[in-house]
């Protein structure tokens, strides 16, 4: 590109350093991006950041970067819940968005941003890309075309645990290690649902499609969390689990908690009459007669799912305990450097904004 985006990160916290400014400021995206500011509310947070990551601009609120005319596009990682209003005053002053998960609370006010983009020629992108990958796709396509027969149910979800306490960003002594994690634990904008749960819920209706039916438990399991030496007093729900319809008896369980995990990863596992995908290995027979896990290893991880009932064919090999383990971090890994083109069916359905949104604080996450 002759004209690199100017990007104006939004916020410096977890995840503007994490999912922004460590990536643009990287050599290899300078030809079609470049970090032309950064602002954050902390004094002199977002001035660290700039230094730190070779940021022209540093401001400390939101208007002011909005006006440098060296900003084309912002990437929002504040706190959930302003996202719909920090997206209103951006599409005003005819800046492009990238909405760092999730793109607003609820699906009205999604839509309201997608008019009012519309309306004034600017483009909006809302993380996450689960349908991106292609393994997903492939995991999609293969299901379409019956490989695991007809759907009988799926599994998807995430526990934080203590993550967001501990993480690199909230355990050391500078404005860039010492993030206030308070936000993660409060309302409107905190829990697992909103933070993790959100990567499962658009890979599970990015395959099966839109949920025709929800219901749902959900409740405050931990009341105080302690950090450093503090005590955060809880009150956003930090346990919460859904039953999704699809359609045609086909059921899942979607879960965001603070501990446990059945899931792979983010990935939903679903099975059919003929066959299963668990995360994203490729299982042949019913549950009862399946008896052999093909591992996916060099050119079939990056390759993905379109090799697993390959593998199986071949050798039936099994996963040992190790590589399943490692499997999804690898299989990201290298398919991130294959991206290849957007899905054009990777959309945020309003089944899945309705039920997988969120919204937060004052702050930086």
């Amino acid at each position: 590109m002759s004209n690199p985006i100017g990007v104006g990160v939004v916020g410096a916290g977890a995840i503007g350093i994490r999912g922004a400014l460590s990536h643009l400021s990287l050599p290899d995206v300078q030809d079609r991006a470049r970090l032309a500011a950064v602002c954050d509310p902390v004094p002199g947070r977002a001035q660290a950041a700039a230094e730190k990551f070779g940021v022209p601009s540093a401001y400390e609120d939101y208007e002011s970067l909005l006006a440098d005319p060296d900003v084309d596009a912002v990437t929002i990682g504040s706190p959930i819940g302003i996202h719909y209003e920090q997206g209103v005053a951006a599409i005003e002053t005819g800046k492009h968005i990238h909405f760092n998960k999730t793109m607003a609370m609820t699906a009205d006010e999604c839509d309201d941003l997608i008019a009012r983009a519309e309306k004034k020629g600017v483009r909006l992108v809302a993380s996450p890309g689960m349908m991106l990958w292609p393994y997903n796709q492939r995991i999609r396509d293969r299901i379409r075309e019956g490989a695991i027969g007809q759907v009988i149910w799926a599994v998807a979800g995430a526990a934080v645990s203590d993550y967001h306490l501990t993480e690199e960003f909230r355990t050391g002594d500078d404005i860039l290690t010492d993030v206030d994690p308070t936000w993660y634990f409060r309302k409107p904008a905190g829990g697992p649902l909103w933070d993790v749960t959100v990567y499962c819920l658009h890979g599970l209706t990015g395959i099966l499609g839109s949920a025709k039916r929800v219901t749902a438990l959900s409740g405050l399991a931990l009341k105080q969390r302690e950090y450093r030496g503090r005590t955060i007093e809880c009150d956003m729900d930090d346990s919460t689990f859904m039953l999704l319809d699809f359609g045609s008896s086909a059921f899942a369980t979607v879960y965001g908690t603070v501990s446990g995990d059945v899931a792979v990863g983010f990935h939903p596992s679903i099975f059919g009459t003929d066959g299963s995908v668990v995360g994203t290995e490729a299982r042949r027979g019913s549950a009862r007669g399946d008896v052999g896990v093909p591992c996916l290893r060099g050119h079939d991880a990056a390759r993905g799912l379109g090799a697993g009932w390959d593998a199986l064919d071949r050798d039936g090999g099994a996963c040992s305990a190790r590589d399943r383990d490692h499997r999804g971090r690898l299989s990201i890994g290298r398919d991130r450097r294959d991206a290849g083109a957007p899905d054009r069916d990777a959309r945020v359905d309003r089944t899945g904004r309705s039920i997988a949104t969120g919204e937060g604080g004052v702050g930086c996450r």
